[in-house]
C-alpha cells in the first residue's frame, strides 16, 4: 500500500506548481488550491484500490523508518541574531515563525569559538534551544496553512492545534557527519527559499542557490558538536521525539519537549510535596 500510495503521490507531486510563491509555474494546474485538490483525489482513489495490509513494526523504534535520510546536503551556519551581508541577504533577529527571535531566544547566538562554552554562549543561557536549524520550507502564509502542508507534512494531522499554527517549528531533526549524529530543533525557513517541500518532504534534491545549493542552516551548537567548517556536507532525517537520544540538545530551551516535560515532572513532584506536608 505504502510503494503504492508513494507513486499516486509522486505523480501529483510532478504535476505540482514549481514553487507555491511569486515564482511563475508551468504546471497545468495554476495554483497550489488545484495541485492539492488533484493530489487528495488520488489519495482517495489509491485508498479505494489498495486492500488493507497488516503492518507489524520489526523495530522498538519504528518511527526512525518513517523518514530517509537526505544525503550529501551542502550545510552552512546561521545563527540568532546574525546580520545580513555577503550571502545571507536576510537578517536572523527573526525567524519565519518569531519576530522576536532574538529576543525570545535571550541575545546573539554568537559563533564565535571563544565566545562560547559548551554549546552555548558565554554571555547568557539561551531561552530556546541552541540546537537549532532550519530547512527551505515554511507550512504557513499570511497566517493560513499553504494548501499543499496536510498532504505533504507526514505529522501534519498528528501535531495540528490551530490553524496557521505551524506543525513545522519545534519539530526534531536528526543531522550526521562521519559517525557522529547530532539532534537539532526546525526553527528557521531557509536556506534562500521557504517553498521547497519537493526536497524536504520528497525526493528532489536542494535547489542552486548562492551558497553551493545548501539545503539546511545549522546553528552554532550544532557545528561545533559534529565539527563542522562553515560550509560542509552532512546528511539528515526527521525524528520525533521519543526516538532523540540523551545529549547537550535535551538541556536548554522553553521550546525543547525535555526540558518542559522535566519542569513539569518537577512541578508535580513539588505539589505532591505540598500535599503530603498539609496531612
Amino acid at each position: 500500500m505504502r510503494r503504492f500510495l508513494a507513486a499516486c503521490f509522486s505523480l501529483a507531486i510532478a504535476a505540482a506548481p514549481k514553487a507555491f510563491g511569486d515564482e511563475q509555474s508551468t504546471s497545468p494546474y495554476a495554483t497550489a488550491a488545484d495541485f492539492a485538490k488533484y493530489a487528495m483525489k488520488l489519495r482517495e482513489q489509491a485508498l479505494l484500490k489498495v486492500e488493507p495490509q497488516v503492518f507489524i513494526p520489526t523495530s522498538s523504534h519504528p518511527a526512525i523508518q518513517r523518514y530517509p535520510w537526505k544525503m550529501s546536503i551542502v550545510t552552512t551556519v546561521f545563527w540568532v541574531g546574525e546580520q545580513a551581508g555577503g550571502n545571507n541577504p536576510v537578517p536572523n533577529y527573526r525567524s519565519s515563525w518569531d519576530l522576536n527571535w532574538s529576543d525570545n531566544y535571550g541575545g546573539t547566538d554568537n559563533p564565535d569559538p571563544s565566545s562560547r562554552r559548551n554549546y552555548i554562549p558565554i554571555a547568557f543561557v539561551p531561552h530556546q534551544n541552541p540546537f537549532y536549524c532550519a530547512l527551505p520550507y515554511n507550512d504557513v502564509t499570511h497566517g493560513q496553512f499553504k494548501p499543499e502542508a496536510p498532504l505533504v507534512i507526514p505529522w501534519f494531522k498528528q501535531t495540528y492545534t490551530a490553524p496557521g499554527q505551524s506543525v513545522c517549528r519545534h519539530h526534531w531533526v536528526a543531522i550526521r557527519k562521519g559517525n557522529r549524529t547530532c539532534y537539532a530543533q526546525w526553527e528557521d525557513c531557509g536556506p534562500f527559499r521557504t517553498d521547497h517541500f519537493q526536497y524536504v518532504f520528497g525526493n528532489e534534491r536542494p535547489k542552486p542557490n548562492l551558497n553551493h545549493g545548501a539545503g539546511l542552516d545549522v546553528s552554532p551548537a550544532v557545528r561545533d558538536y559534529l565539527g563542522l567548517a562553515p560550509t560542509d556536507v552532512t546528511d539528515w532525517q526527521f525524528v520525533e521525539v521519543r526516538d532523540v537520544p540523551p545529549g547537550p540538545w535535551r538541556s536548554y530551551g522553553e521550546n525543547n519537549h525535555f526540558v518542559i516535560a522535566r519542569r513539569q515532572s518537577e512541578q508535580k513532584l513539588a505539589a505532591g510535596g505540598t500535599g503530603a506536608a498539609k496531612k
